[in-house]
């Protein structure tokens, strides 16, 4: 039966708007459009760690490629269960074909999970337990529980577990001293007004959007279009994450370069650029043995400061457009690991 109302604008959701609030319906779009850069990008990264860990433990056992595709263990945890970490949850389980059984949920409500846990998720409320468990752990909290969440995770985290916050009041410096932790990602975005910015209004559904070629390449990180950007800091707090994985998994700086290498090249048919002199001083890439590992890189000095690796991006599009390339064909493409 035909839907007679559908075309009727005095049933719009701008109808019973005044001026003053018209001249803000541009926050609607912004707003989707943080919603799907943030689990676009989460879901990159996730999947760039996943991947690498993946390659590392086919080296370190002999075999040959990552196409078996055995799953690397990866434990992976999510500390709220709000709109952004629902939204969070379903773009993981949709695109990156994570296990559900390798997901642990951390929330004040678990009957709010419900939904996921008959998949196979794991939830209760235990953030301590979250943190000793967790490789990778997404912090989705409200700003104003934060405190509360740091001071519960603080001294439980292991070093080498990557946390990724979401909340935008707190900066990343402030974040690395609540939590005693400085292996930390968080996004920081510029938004610009522009004219293509109601294109985000199309994300309804979040997981059906994420199949939109469109969607994907203007949410790139290193993208201007949408009004939405992160930038190079970003996108080189993403390598040292990888580098520092490399690090703690006791590779030395030789094989740390070439599974890093091997992760963008899949999909770029150019020479990847990335060398010893890309992520350290001069200095220290000069006198680093090939078998010996990378220092570990502080993820809160690498979003802060200029860095060898910010400054070699900065200069080098061929791998600025190696890296974009490398993100619309990750997120294009959903892995299955068993």
């Amino acid at each position: 039966m035909e839907d007679i109302t559908s075309n009727l604008s005095s049933l719009s959701f701008e109808s019973g708007l005044t001026e003053d609030e018209k001249n803000l319906l541009y926050l609607r779009a912004r707003s989707a459009g943080l919603t799907f850069c943030g689990a676009a990008h989460a879901s990159f990264l996730f999947k760039l760690v996943h991947l690498l860990r993946g390659i590392i433990k086919c080296q370190t056992t002999n075999r040959d490629s990552l196409a078996s595709g055995e799953d690397s263990d990866l434990c992976l945890g999510i500390l709220g269960m709000g709109h952004i970490g629902k939204q969070l949850l379903h773009t993981l389980l949709e695109k990156t074909g994570v296990n559900p059984s390798h997901i642990k949920i951390s929330t004040r409500r678990p009957e709010s999970a419900v939904a996921f846990v008959q998949t196979g998720v794991e939830c209760f409320f235990d953030n301590r337990r979250l943190a000793a468990w967790a490789d990778v752990l997404f912090l989705c909290c409200l700003p104003s529980h934060l405190p509360k969440v740091c001071t519960d995770l603080h001294s439980h985290l292991s070093k080498h577990c990557l946390v990724y916050s979401f909340p935008s009041a707190v900066p990343v410096t402030r974040l690395a001293q609540l939590l005693g932790h400085d292996f930390i990602l968080k996004p920081q975005y510029d938004l610009v007004a522009c004219d293509t910015a109601d294109m985000w209004l199309s994300c309804t559904h979040l997981t059906t959007a994420l199949k939109n070629p469109l969607l994907i390449e203007t949410s790139c990180p290193l993208a201007v279009n949408g009004g939405i950007s992160l930038g190079l800091n970003w996108v080189c707090a993403v390598l040292y994450s990888l580098l520092n994985i490399c690090t703690s998994a006791s590779l030395g700086s030789s094989d740390a370069l070439a599974v890093i290498k091997r992760i963008f090249k899949e999909k770029w048919p150019h020479t990847v650029e990335l060398n010893t002199h890309s992520f350290i001083s001069s200095s220290y890439a000069s006198s680093l043995l090939a078998d010996e590992p990378f220092p570990w890189i502080s993820l809160t000095d690498a979003q802060t400061r200029e860095t060898p690796l910010l400054r070699f991006l900065s200069s080098s599009k061929p791998m600025q457009q190696c890296i974009s390339a490398t993100y619309k064909s990750q997120l294009e493409t959903t892995l299955k690991w068993d």
